[in-house]
């Protein structure tokens, strides 16, 4: 394509080619095959990732029912994430509490282990273990 020259495409042509990108197609030979430049694929494909299908909107204004529409989705989108983020904080917290129990076991045992060893380092008293020495 020579420069100066701009193509427009439409949304359905981009998610398409975001799509194919996406399922693991190589980026180069789909970019020549549709005839588009690479930086424009991954442009779209990032787009795509941050705002869904609504990230590959045509060039120009956005349509004022889309601005809108979107606008009134975008509270539930943040509720629905305040939710998410709130469960993965109880869950969190109930991991939490249960390596608190673990390592208050591990550290009863600990002591009921050293408790029964028999002193190694009394005057008189045998090692625990033979001495390898002879």
């Amino acid at each position: 394509m020579s420069r100066g020259m701009s193509r427009t495409f439409s949304r359905e042509f981009k998610l398409s080619a975001v799509h194919r990108m996406l399922s693991g197609e190589n980026v180069s030979g789909l970019a020549r095959e549709l005839r588009v430049l690479r930086k424009d694929l991954y442009k779209w494909r990032d787009n795509f990732r941050a705002h869904g299908p609504e990230g590959l909107r045509n060039r120009g204004r956005p349509r004022k029912s889309a601005s809108v529409a979107s606008a009134a989705a975008a509270p539930t989108a943040s509720a629905d994430e305040l939710t998410r983020a709130k469960q993965h904080i109880a869950e969190l917290e109930r991991k939490i509490g249960q390596q608190h129990v673990e390592l208050d076991f591990f550290r009863q045992a600990l002591r009921q282990v050293r408790g029964t060893r028999r002193p190694s380092d009394g005057s008189g008293a045998t090692a625990s273990t033979p001495s390898s020495r002879r």
